[in-house]
């Protein structure tokens, strides 16, 4: 099942400014896609198309117009793991998680006991469970990632969009953000993340997209796209594929 279709999507801002020029993409539903460009490239407008936070009509979500969708229909479909986000209250960590259980609540419902321990138990799978009664102002950055990672678990949605997913991660942190994720796409989810690390995409997604100035570069399998001369056209610098056994080392 194709679980995003992307047809001439184009967007320029009211300055004026070109961000992206007649985009075509398919996903299916279980892939795992990075989209891989330089600052600039496109990258954060195309995410917040596909949040509905900008305006298109060049975008399907299993088949229905993403500008159909309602509000809590879409929270049921999609969820965003961002870089980070600004915190207006102190919560703790269990109940800071459970907003990712809103799409599901009736309105001016309360989570039920079953929406506690589906949020308990994704603090434990980003390995938060110890600390669910902590403040969460208390929290390191690469905590705070994980828990925002731990609400998009919570939320249950059929396709997870992340944000430079590893960005604020030490090495420990950053393995086990890559396990849980290529664990989510086992599982069927199908994710679409943002970077402009090539070793990431390779190491992460099944699939790559190569955004250069708002258009698509390349898009295929990873070993397909992870190539020298398709990188060194997409950063403008010479960069060189090194192939171990099953894996590749960018540099």
């Amino acid at each position: 099942m194709i679980a995003i279709t992307i047809e001439n999507l184009s967007y320029t801002y009211p300055s004026g400014t070109n961000a992206l020029s007649d985009l075509s993409l398919e996903i299916n539903q279980g892939e795992c896609i990075a989209i891989l460009g330089s600052n600039g490239a496109g990258k954060s407008t195309l995410l917040d198309l596909l949040l509905g936070w900008k305006k298109s009509n060049s975008i399907a979500l299993f088949g229905k117009q993403l500008s159909t969708y309602g509000r809590k229909e879409l929270g049921r479909t999609l969820a965003l793991v961002p870089q980070t986000e600004q915190y207006n209250f102190s919560f703790s960590l269990l109940d800071y998680v459970l907003f990712g259980r809103s799409p599901y609540l009736s309105q001016m419902g309360t989570p039920s006991e079953q929406d506690a321990q589906i949020a308990f138990d994704a603090l434990q799978e980003v390995g938060l469970g110890s600390y669910a009664q902590r403040n969460i102002t208390d929290l390191s950055g690469g905590e705070h990632q994980l828990l925002l990672l731990a609400r998009a678990i919570a939320q249950q949605s059929a396709i997870l969009l992340l944000d430079e997913p590893t960005s604020a991660l030490d090495p420990a942190n950053r393995k086990r953000v890559l396990n849980i994720l290529k664990g989510l796409t086992e599982r069927g989810k199908t994710i679409l993340f943002t970077t402009h690390d090539a070793n990431l995409a390779y190491e992460l997604a099944t699939h790559v997209a190569m955004l250069k100035n708002g258009e698509l570069l390349a898009y295929g399998t990873k070993d397909e796209v992870v190539t020298t001369s398709l990188l060194t056209t997409l950063y403008g610098t010479e960069l060189t594929v090194c192939q171990f056994g099953e894996k590749k080392l960018i540099y």
